[in-house]
């Protein structure tokens, strides 16, 4: 027989649920007090997850998507990249925007309804939030294929979830990535469930990862809930694309602690056994375990930044609070550069139905 082809995909982790190191650490990542910053980054998120939760109860924020979960694989990407670097995320990855300048009163105001939100003012190569799941994998695409012809030595950076990777946008985004040999690092944040729908249920890949290969792109299978293995996915798949090797898909192995968004009961179509289990691998927990017992964070520090945290989110809900309301002629304002005329007129009317024409 002859064989045309054959693969295998790299699987990566380093620290256990218990938060033991499991082999030799990558030498990029070997000091824990390295590891402290972004530890109290993923705090940071947790934080303000909690609090953006009580707002939509409350009635003060519209549907929100929680991070819960995520937070290694959100703060570990955005520390890999560099500020000139495109970002095109979905719509979950605070953790990551955090970081690149991304102000969490602007999360709030798209959450609550303002597309100024999605403006971000200190965060210029972030691409908008997209909801329509992995078309901002097409624009990432893009950017990066301008940067290769350019001769820029930058690169972009897209997220999706496993059920955008079966989106024909993310098939394109990777085919283009390969054919250019495009500095193009695509995300695929596996967290088990596209909403409702379970991952066999969607795909029958064996990895989500090895999607990449049919593009000719690098691909991995990282472990999502290992900070240290995060980076390190990161830092292999951004240096190649900063060298001219080409692009890569790496498939985050986490989980949704919370459901899909405040609009969704996640207990409807999974079991409590299953959330149950996969508190006991998030990613707070081990990498909490790695630094205490490096001896490099404790209790009391954990307390105070925690307070610490609360403080900086009620300065940012505050500011959200008092942003004041637009008119409701605002909504037509941020679809076109060039607005049609129809849309003009309605735009015109609804100004005269509030009375102030």
């Amino acid at each position: 027989m002859t064989v045309a082809a054959s693969f295998e995909i790299e699987y990566l982790q380093y620290l256990g649920p218990d938060g033991k190191p499991v082999g030799e650490l990558p030498k990029a990542f070997r000091d824990p007090k390295a590891l402290l910053p972004l530890f109290k980054q993923m705090l940071f998120v947790r934080t303000f997850d909690s609090k953006a939760i009580k707002l939509q109860r409350t009635g003060k924020l519209g549907t929100y998507a929680a991070s819960l979960g995520h937070e290694a694989t959100h703060v570990g990407i955005g520390a890999s990249m560099q500020p000139d670097d495109v970002f095109a995320p979905s719509y979950r990855e605070y953790g990551a925007q955090f970081m690149r300048g991304v102000k969490p009163r602007e999360v709030l105001l798209y959450w609550g309804g303002d597309e100024r939100g999605n403006d971000f003012a200190d965060a210029p190569n972030d691409y908008p939030w997209c909801v329509p799941i992995s078309t901002q994998c097409l624009m990432a695409a893009g950017a990066a294929l301008s940067f290769k012809l350019r001769k820029q030595p930058r690169i972009a950076v897209a997220c999706c979830g496993d059920g955008g990777s079966s989106k024909t946008d993310f098939y394109a985004a990777l085919n283009s990535a390969g054919a250019f040999t495009s500095p193009l690092v695509l995300c695929v944040i596996n967290n088990g469930w596209a909403i409702s729908v379970p991952r066999n249920s969607q795909t029958g890949a064996k990895t989500l990862a090895q999607k990449g290969l049919a593009g000719g792109l690098h691909c991995l299978q990282v472990d999502g809930n290992d900070l240290i293995a995060v980076l390190e996915a990161m830092r292999r798949a951004t240096e190649r694309a900063r060298n001219g090797e080409g692009g890569s898909v790496i498939e985050f192995m986490t989980y949704r602690l919370h459901d899909h968004t405040t609009a969704d009961d996640a207990s409807r179509y999974r079991e409590d056994a299953e959330v149950k289990d996969a508190w006991t691998r998030e990613p707070m927990l081990r990498l909490r375990s790695y630094l205490t017992d490096a001896g490099v964070w404790s209790e009391a520090e954990e307390a105070a930044w925690i307070e610490e945290c609360g403080k900086r989110v009620d300065v940012e809900i505050n500011a959200y609070l008092e942003t004041p309301v637009q008119p409701v002629e605002a909504m037509f304002d941020h679809l076109y550069a060039d607005m049609p005329a129809d849309l003009q007129a309605q735009r015109q009317q609804a100004i005269e139905r509030e009375g102030r024409a």
